[in-house]
């Protein structure tokens, strides 16, 4: 008998329960640790059953990844029609990000769970920084376009020397000028 309507699968998934997920990751990754989590732990702090969580995800490191980018900002990629302008647009967008307490604690929680767990690090690559590598290849395209760099620049090999740039001036930062100014004296040196 077929009435015209779907079987359904189960309740709706929570917005409510989700987002206690996400918090309840994030509050014990600062606790804890990466390997110190479970997810038993984390379905206790949320109040929620282990299998609301595995619904959502199929791993411990998928849920930490998605909980750390839950409290980070999309970099936008500019398009001010200068390389120089778009990057120094890209360098003012990362210190708002980066730049304050909640920032600072996220990259040293993206930093030290990548380097505990390479579950975590492949997870973190694909969803998140591989995407907006690819992302920035389109400033370096409009670029090359425009005649500003040579057409063989490595647009990956720039954004990943950027990427480090700017982390080694948040662990040690600048002490004769700005986090922004050292960031953009650094990088003039790959332009």
């Amino acid at each position: 008998m077929n009435d015209g309507k779907k079987k359904s699968l189960g309740r709706p998934r929570s917005d409510k329960s989700h987002q206690a997920i996400l918090q309840a990751a994030l509050e014990l990754l600062g606790e804890v640790g990466f390997d110190g989590i479970s997810i038993e732990a984390i379905a206790s702090r949320a109040v929620v059953g282990k299998t609301t969580i595995y619904r959502r995800y199929s791993s411990k490191a998928e849920l930490i990844a998605d909980a750390i980018e839950s409290i980070r900002e999309e970099v936008l990629i500019p398009d001010t029609g200068n390389l120089t302008s778009d990057i120094d647009k890209l360098i003012e967008n990362a210190a708002q990000i980066s730049l304050n307490p909640l920032g600072r604690q996220t990259v040293s929680m993206i930093i030290s769970s990548a380097s505990s767990n390479s579950e975590f690090a492949q997870i973190y690559w694909k969803k998140y920084l591989q995407p907006r590598r690819e992302a920035f290849d389109i400033v370096i395209e409009r670029a090359k376009s425009r005649n500003e760099v040579p057409q063989d620049l490595d647009s990956g090999l720039v954004f990943d020397t950027m990427s480090g740039i700017m982390l080694y001036a948040m662990i040690f930062p600048p002490t004769t000028e700005s986090w922004e100014a050292y960031v953009r004296r650094a990088l003039r040196l790959i332009f």
